[in-house]
């Protein structure tokens, strides 16, 4: 899918229409998580910011790799470290008329492994290890955000592959997609998240470098 229908799409959730790869807010109760997620830590994120858009790409072939590597019905799962933040975050975006749009957030041990081995490139892919960290320990997310009019302009899609896409760019990113990065971070910031310095969208909670084992939790 182009980034035209993904637009597209993405402001039809954000008008209350249906969507198949994205999950838009909802009064309805979220359901518990899975006893594995619990017993890891894991919330969705939708308990701690019920207005977010879920759009997991890697639930979709809408991604790098071209194929789908979450399951269908995949839950956006974060560490319980990072739900105070994500709600502060959220507040100071609802003040403009934004909300959260999650691209990633948990991501299992081996989409990591078959991630890297699409592109091994560790300045772009984290190369797995024998541990689990960032994203991985569900202490990462992928962010970005949605207005009245859809998607807010940031200057690349998700997981370009580019210099544009660091956190700092200038070259090739307008000032208006720069302020908008800009409002993104801090109010993360606010909320205890750093961005990570390659990619405009990666955030990382407390305890994200940390070491910890792989773990063994479906997203689903």
């Amino acid at each position: 899918m182009g980034a035209g229908p993904r637009i597209v799409a993405l402001f039809c959730l954000l008008i209350g229409a249906a969507a198949a790869t994205s999950t838009p807010a909802s009064s309805s109760p979220v359901p518990p998580v899975s006893e594995a997620a619990r017993a890891a830590g894991f919330v969705d994120v939708r308990t701690v910011v019920p207005d977010a858009v879920i759009d997991l790409r890697y639930a979709t072939s809408d991604n790098f790799v071209g194929a789908q590597l979450y399951p269908d019905g995949a839950r956006c799962l974060v560490h319980e470290s990072l739900a105070g933040g994500l709600a502060v975050a959220a507040n100071l975006l609802r003040q403009n008329g934004e909300r959260f749009v999650f691209w990633d957030c948990y991501r299992p041990h081996d989409v990591q492994v078959a991630m890297f081995e699409a592109v091994p490139n560790p300045a772009w892919v984290a190369r797995p290890g024998s541990y689990a960290r960032s994203h991985e320990a569900g202490r990462s997310v992928d962010v970005t955000l949605a207005g009245p009019g859809g998607l807010v302009d940031m200057g690349t899609g998700f997981d370009d592959f580019s210099p544009r896409s660091r956190a700092d760019a200038t070259d090739g990113v307008s000032a208006a997609a720069q302020a908008n990065r800009a409002r993104l971070r801090d109010a993360l910031a606010a909320g205890g998240l750093t961005v990570y310095a390659g990619e405009w969208w990666h955030f990382d909670g407390p305890g994200a470098a940390v070491k910890r084992p792989i773990l063994d939790v479906p997203v689903d």
